[in-house]
């Protein structure tokens, strides 16, 4: 009885390092629930989130562009900024964002906490100045209450504004999606056509820069290696931050979790479905032309890649004062 005890312990100890080290083997890592998270700054930062008045319309918060009901994006191919402009790029997902080597297509941010301020200032999106936003929140006792209680001082600043946004944004992780699943051991989490489609993903090369947590988000490469990318958009990737020509139409790779939801896709928004992203990503970038088959295989393993999105209680803001300017949505 002792012998047959041990046996199943062996085996089972046996099972174990297996699958431990064929999820080593695996290109793609199972996504972590956020952790080591400061709840009080996340909760200001959350309702710094979903705060219109950080705009100059009053009318525009982070959530706007970034819609977490929606997969952390607009779904449009651009998004709308302050009097209704136009972006010149598609809004990626904050959906996993932290995980991202940097922000933005061309990573002009370095994480979380500098890129929550670009869009307040910028006039094309949120139309608003840092100074002019920091002043709205001191007219607001509700919010002048919490950021002394979080940060412990008399005076809101900037740098107190976007530490809470990023802090909230570490927590849009998105867990326990059913590729997940199947990387810690639970077999039958995936069809046969979506075990099929990401035996395509590897072999065609798809995971030389879709790998890791995010299934990207980790390098910056160029759009169009094979065959040219023709675009309208005037965007030019890396070398808009460093000037060089070789980093022309360099981008950062986007994450693919939650991509069923994050259409239309590339950075401007040209490809509407995912069987087109598929089509066009194979001829592009692999000099690969799937059939219609293996294209739908691979855009079913694609959707396994939908994690549980965030859920909480939509903040409550607190109301403004007599004192606080009142917004100017279609001043000039």
């Amino acid at each position: 009885m002792r012998l047959q005890t041990l046996a199943a312990s062996i085996m089972a100890i046996c099972l174990s390092t297996s699958a431990a080290t064929a999820l080593a083997d695996e290109p793609i890592q199972v996504i972590k629930p956020a952790a080591n998270i400061n709840l009080g700054l996340v909760d200001l930062g959350k309702k710094l989130y979903f705060d219109p008045r950080l705009s100059k319309s009053g009318f525009i918060s982070c959530n706007s562009c970034h819609n977490l009901s929606m997969g952390g994006t607009d779904n449009i191919p651009t998004s709308i900024g302050d009097r209704w402009q136009q972006g010149p790029i598609n809004a990626p997902t904050v959906l996993n964002s932290s995980l991202n080597l940097a922000q933005f297509w061309d990573g002009r941010a370095a994480d979380l906490k500098a890129q929550a301020g670009g869009p307040i200032a910028n006039p094309g999106e949120m139309g608003f100045t840092h100074t002019l936003a920091v002043q709205v929140l001191e007219t607001i006792p509700g919010y002048v209450r919490e950021f002394k209680q979080v940060f412990g001082k008399d005076k809101i600043d900037i740098d107190q504004v976007t530490l809470a946004i990023a802090e909230f944004e570490k927590t849009l992780v998105t867990p326990n999606s059913r590729f997940d699943q199947w990387l810690l051991g639970k077999a039958d989490a995936l069809s046969a056509d979506e075990m099929a489609g990401y035996g395509l993903f590897k072999e065609s090369g798809c995971v030389a820069c879709h790998n890791g947590e995010a299934v990207g988000g980790n390098s910056f490469q160029k759009m169009g290696i094979v065959e040219p990318y023709k675009t309208k958009a005037t965007a030019g990737g890396r070398a808009d931050v460093t000037g060089k020509d070789a980093d022309r139409f360099n981008f950062k790779v986007p994450t693919l979790r939650n991509v069923e939801m994050t259409y239309p896709y590339f950075h401007d928004g040209a490809a509407n479905t995912l069987t087109e992203a598929v089509d066009i990503m194979g001829r592009l970038q692999l000099g690969k032309k799937f059939s219609d088959a293996e294209n739908a295989k691979i855009v079913a393993f694609l959707k396994t890649l939908t994690g549980d999105q965030p859920s909480f209680a939509l903040p409550i803001l607190p109301p403004s004062s007599d004192a606080t300017p009142r917004p100017k949505p279609f001043a000039k």
